[in-house]
């Protein structure tokens, strides 16, 4: 079984403006001469930690990790305006010209994973390989399944705790009750909203109960931009087509990867993975037996060092990957 890689600390910090509103945070560690890697978080509006720093090999890695416009340590927090998935898109390629790097991997998982594809399936000729957690393929279906009804019969007892700040007659939009909540000028039914939000999808992450990732979630900073920024994005499904993920995967059909899922995933359902890899054969999917969503599961955590290894030993000696 393997573990993240000891703590490491950032060789360079960065802040980009990347419009009149945002400033992206940026950081890099491991190896400046190493394989570039992009280490793309969830939500969106999550932000990255100082464990996600950890999945690849220091020696081996450019480990470059962003907030996304909103999240974490970028400015301003949990800001809507000018962020849409096309700004993100255009982001990631605008850290990839400002670092000067010429080609490089990417790892996402779950809204990190619909990012990295959507990025790829803009810039292809710009990535050398994906590692792919807990995929999230943004369809109506997914949104339905986790704010309004599948996962409620699963976690009935934490669903009755997200659904009690709703009134009864607005529970058959619970997606449109909160972002008018998260959006309002009341700051405490905001905040309450948020709390709320972000406490069912860190109870739903993990296969067993883990305190560490509920109070991660519960945290006030990232419960606000999380639940802010997803019912933004969900509201407006994701500023994608239907299906769009899917439709357009002949774009990047020869780029190599591996997709880590667990087969008790609630928040990113194991279809998700399963219909990515139908139109990915190249791809290797891994199913982890017993594994809901959350990077910090054991079994997760040892399935994706393993694939940082393993994307390392065939991108090495594939010609200048940094400039």
């Amino acid at each position: 079984m393997q573990n993240l890689y000891p703590e490491i600390k950032p060789y360079a910090k960065h802040e980009l403006a990347v419009d009149d509103i945002h400033t992206l945070y940026i950081e890099e560690c491991g190896s400046s001469e190493g394989i570039p890697v992009l280490f793309i978080h969830g939500g969106p509006g999550a932000g990255c930690s100082k464990h996600d720093r950890r999945f690849f090999d220091p020696e081996k890695y450019r480990i470059i990790l962003f907030d996304q416009r909103g999240s974490g340590r970028s400015r301003p927090h949990a800001e809507l305006e000018n962020n849409t998935t096309q700004h993100l898109i255009e982001d990631i390629e605008a850290i990839r010209q400002y670092l000067d790097v010429e080609k490089w991997a990417l790892f996402g998982g779950s809204w990190g994973s619909t990012l990295s594809l959507l990025y790829a399936q803009s810039y292809p000729e710009k990535v050398l390989g994906m590692v792919l957690r807990g995929i999230f393929l943004c369809r109506e279906e997914d949104l339905q399944w986790f704010y309004q009804s599948g996962a409620d019969r699963i976690f009935p007892d934490y669903w009755k705790e997200f659904t009690s700040l709703i009134p009864e007659e607005e529970r058959g939009n619970l997606l449109k009750a909160y972002y008018l909540r998260l959006t309002s000028s009341n700051e405490i039914a905001k905040m309450s909203a948020a709390k709320a939000w972000s406490l069912w999808e860190g109870r739903c992450a993990t296969l067993r109960p883990n305190p560490d990732v509920v109070n991660a979630f519960a945290d006030p900073h990232l419960a606000m931009s999380l639940a802010r920024i997803e019912a933004h994005y969900f509201m407006s499904h994701a500023f994608i087509k239907p299906n769009q993920i899917l439709d357009n995967m002949a774009r990047i059909e020869n780029i190599p990867a591996i997709i880590v899922h667990g087969r008790y995933d609630i928040v990113c359902p194991l279809d998700n993975a399963q219909s990515l890899h139908e139109k990915w054969q190249e791809a290797e999917l891994n199913i982890i037996r017993d594994a809901g969503h959350a990077s910090r599961e054991p079994s997760i955590v040892d399935a994706l060092v393993k694939a940082t290894v393993e994307m390392a030993r065939r991108l090495s000696g594939e010609g200048d990957q940094s400039s």
